[in-house]
């Protein structure tokens, strides 16, 4: 849009420069020109904090006032950010809960800091919602601070949260301070390259954790912050390697690596919801990633749909009865919720609720989980009236 903007309003000042011109003195003209100038590149630097970029989000700001001053999806998440709107920010140099239980090493720090990510994007849909620069500059603060701090250790479940942080950007871009947002920039950059610079380095074919659930999380946060940098060779890149990585993880039956190793279905909603996250970025830019088929036949459409019965409670699973993975028993024997016993349809709500969004045949399963989506979602995409 900002593209669009600078076109015209060049082509508005040449205009009226060209007709100046020919009625006035030589000096008079320069003068004038000089203001046009001034008007001109002063009407660029405002025009595009008037509308923030929009890759992922649908804006709050343009759904009617009616409806943004009515929905409670929409009062709720706003009067969340509303108590939070004058808290320092506290980032982490390093996030790490991947293979760790609560209570061990940083684990609880981690989770109690990536509650600061979802609060950034929180505030930013806030600040479409209202226009109120108190949540704007609750974003600019946040955003600042963890860019700055962070570095990243390029593994993909320990950074999974970061979409919260790369959707702020996303709705804020152009109305955040130009030191914010270059350093925004530069950190995006550096975490995309490095985790496209850490799967191309790997041998063909993908195996191990470049084939199961963490490449999922990858390619989100590849493809998440490219369509936001609209950056066109790392669009491409990103769309390589979704459709690699379905062919890798997904069977043409529907069925995933995941399920196979982890014996779980815990681990298929796991599978997914980054895959569908990264689908909706690229929906945005006029993309339809659900039905795009890898070599094998696979498609992230045929995945959801295996998962389907499961979800509607036409079949049931018992979790994690045949799974390889060590980690799932130590999780089981620590008793935490959901590593043994039948697995809860509850459990792909969210999911559901983000395909839905790809694809209205999903919605019935998506209010069947859960009738209200998570807060953010709702004002993020809300769905069509029914």
């Amino acid at each position: 849009m900002a593209r669009k903007v600078e076109t015209a309003l060049a082509g508005h000042a040449q205009s009226l420069t060209q007709i100046v011109r020919a009625r006035m003195s030589h000096t008079s003209r320069a003068h004038l020109a000089a203001g046009l100038v001034s008007l001109g590149l002063a009407a660029l630097s405002a025009a595009p904090s008037a509308q923030a970029a929009m890759n992922f989000c649908a804006a709050p700001a343009l759904q009617t006032s009616e409806r943004t001053n009515a929905d409670p999806g929409v009062k709720a998440l706003v009067a969340e950010v509303q108590s939070h709107v004058n808290d320092t920010p506290h980032p982490l140099a390093n996030l790490h809960t991947e293979g760790t239980l609560p209570h061990e090493g940083i684990y609880d720090q981690s989770v109690e800091a990536e509650k600061e990510l979802d609060l950034m994007r929180n505030a930013a849909l806030a600040w479409r919602a209202t226009s109120d620069d108190r949540y704007l500059k609750l974003v600019d603060r946040f955003l600042f601070a963890w860019v700055t701090t962070y570095q990243p250790s390029f593994n993909p479940i320990d950074e999974t949260h970061f979409e919260g942080l790369i959707l702020a950007y996303d709705m804020t871009a152009s109305a955040l301070p130009v030191k914010t947002r270059n350093a925004t920039m530069v950190f995006l950059n550096k975490f995309a390259n490095g985790y496209i610079q850490q799967v191309d380095s790997q041998p063909r074919p993908l195996k191990g954790t470049f084939a199961n659930n963490w490449q999922s999380h990858r390619v989100k946060l590849i493809s998440m912050i490219a369509f936001t940098l609209d950056n066109r060779k790392m669009i491409a890149t990103a769309q390589r390697m979704f459709i690699e990585h379905i062919g890798d993880n997904v069977a043409p039956d529907g069925s995933t690596l995941d399920f196979s190793e982890r014996d779980a279905l815990h681990y298929v909603t796991y599978d997914l919801q980054p895959l569908v996250t990264a689908a909706l970025a690229a929906r945005r830019h006029n993309r339809n990633w659900l039905p795009e088929r890898a070599a094998n036949g696979a498609t992230l459409a045929g995945a959801l749909d295996w998962l389907t019965p499961y979800a509607t409670g036409d079949k049931t699973h018992e979790e994690f009865v045949h799974s390889s993975v060590a980690f799932d028993a130590k999780r089981r024997e620590a008793g935490l919720p959901g590593y043994t016993g039948a697995w809860d349809p509850k459990n792909a709500a969210e999911l559901y609720h983000l395909a839905a969004r790809l694809d209205g045949r999903y919605a019935p399963v998506a209010l069947k989980l859960a009738p209200t989506p998570p807060a953010w979602l709702a004002v993020c995409l809300p769905l069509p009236a029914r």
